[in-house]
C-alpha cells in the first residue's frame, strides 16, 4: 500500500454564511438567500461544500505560493482546464477532466483525433459539516443608500458553528501520471506523453508512468500543507468576514488510503479518547508522529485535556509514535519538514 497524508480540521464559523443554496422562492422576499444544510432526523447541520473548500485551497496556493494554475476552457455548457500536469500545478494536485481533439501526426500525416483524459486527485477533501446542529437565522435588511426612493427588501441566512472537515494527499501519486486507459488513469494524451519525452521525465514501462523529478513532487505536496494557515473564502465576507482558516489541525503520514481521524470530534469539539483509540488500533500503519495545531483562543476550554494527550507515547515494536503540539503555522512547517522522507 501507498503512503497517503492523513489531515483532520476544524474551522471557527462564529457569524458566518460561506457557502449559500441560492434563493428561496417561497420566502417572504423576492431574494431571500438560503445556505447549504443538511438534516438528520429533525436535526439541522450547516455545511460548505467540499468544490468551494477546493477553490479556498486552489486560490490560496496561487496567491500565497505562487502557483501555476491551468487555465479553463469553456465549450459550450462544458468547461476544462488544459490537463497538462507537467506545466501546471493544480492539474497535478487536484486532477483533471479533459475530452477534447488534438492533432497528432501518424505515418507522416497531420490528423485530428478525440482524445479524453481524466485524473484522480492526489488532494482530496470532505465538505465542511457543523459539529453540533442549529437551525440558520434569518437576517432581514434593505438596499436604501439613497433618501428617494423604496427600500428594496431582502434576507439571508447566517450561523454560529464550528466545521470539521476531512482531506487526504497520495503520496504515490503526486507527479506522477499514467498513460493507460483504466478510468481515472489515463492521464496522458499523445500531446502531453511527447511533452513528457521532450522534458525528460522519467518513464517505467512496466507501470506505463511518467514521473515528475522529485524536487517538484516534494513541493507541490508540501505546498498543499503550507497553504493551510491561510486558506481564505467564503460568501457574504462583506458582511460577515469569517477567517476560514483551521484553527485545530491533525497530520499525520500512514499507510494506505482509509481516512483514520474522521469521527475523532463530537458537539464538545474534540473527542481525545477517541483520538487515542484511533492511534492505537492503527499505529501499526502510522508511519511518522502525529502533529497537532492549535490557535490559542479557540476552544481553550479544551486545553487540560489536549495537555494530557500531548504526553502521551505510543510504541509498536520498539518505533514510537509521538504527538508533536505547537501552532498552526508552526505545525504545518514542522510537518512539511519530515515529508521530505516519504517523498522519493
Amino acid at each position: 500500500m501507498g503512503k497517503t497524508i492523513n489531515g483532520f480540521m476544524l474551522i471557527d464559523a462564529p457569524w458566518s454564511a460561506l457557502n449559500n443554496a441560492g434563493q428561496d422562492a417561497g420566502e417572504r422576499t423576492d431574494n431571500a438567500v438560503k445556505v447549504k444544510v443538511i438534516r438528520k432526523g429533525r436535526n439541522i447541520y450547516p455545511y460548505v461544500s467540499g468544490q468551494a473548500v477546493r477553490y479556498w485551497w486552489r486560490e490560496t496556493l496561487q496567491k500565497k505560493l505562487g502557483w501555476n494554475l491551468s487555465p479553463v476552457e469553456r465549450v459550450k455548457k462544458v468547461a476544462y482546464t488544459l490537463a497538462d500536469p507537467i506545466k501546471y500545478d493544480d492539474d497535478d494536485m487536484f486532477g483533471y477532466m479533459r475530452a477534447a481533439k488534438e492533432e497528432i501526426e501518424e505515418k507522416g500525416k497531420k490528423q485530428k483525433v478525440d482524445v479524453t483524459v481524466t485524473r484522480i486527485s492526489p488532494l482530496k477533501n470532505s465538505p465542511l459539516l457543523s459539529i453540533f446542529p442549529q437551525s440558520p437565522t434569518d437576517d432581514f435588511g434593505v438596499m436604501a443608500r439613497q433618501k428617494e426612493g423604496d427600500p428594496v427588501p431582502f434576507e439571508h441566512e447566517f450561523y454560529s458553528v464550528i466545521f470539521k472537515g476531512i482531506f487526504s494527499v497520495d503520496i504515490e501519486m503526486a507527479g506522477k501520471f499514467y498513460e493507460g486507459e483504466k478510468a481515472g488513469y489515463k492521464n496522458m494524451s499523445p500531446l502531453l506523453i511527447k511533452k513528457a519525452k521532450d522534458k525528460g521525465l522519467v518513464y517505467d514501462e512496466k507501470e506505463k508512468l511518467w514521473e515528475m523529478p522529485v524536487g517538484i513532487r516534494r513541493k507541490r505536496i508540501k505546498d498543499v500543507i503550507l497553504a493551510l494557515p491561510y486558506l481564505s473564502g467564503g460568501a457574504k465576507l462583506t458582511e460577515h468576514l469569517t477567517d476560514v482558516s483551521p484553527k485545530f489541525l491533525i497530520l499525520a503520514v500512514i499507510e494506505g488510503g482509509n481516512h483514520i481521524f474522521m469521527n475523532v470530534a463530537n458537539e464538545n469539539a474534540i473527542n481525545f479518547e477517541a483520538l487515542s483509540q484511533v492511534i492505537e488500533d492503527y499505529k501499526d500503519i502510522i508511519l511518522s508522529d502525529i502533529y497537532i495545531g492549535k490557535r490559542e483562543g479557540f476552544l481553550d476550554e479544551m486545553n487540560g485535556d489536549l495537555s494530557k494527550f500531548t504526553a502521551k507515547v505510543w510504541d509498536y515494536n520498539g518505533r514510537k509514535i509521538q504527538v508533536k503540539y505547537n501552532s498552526i503555522n508552526n505545525t504545518t512547517v514542522e510537518f512539511a519538514k519530515i515529508l521530505d522522507g516519504f517523498i522519493d
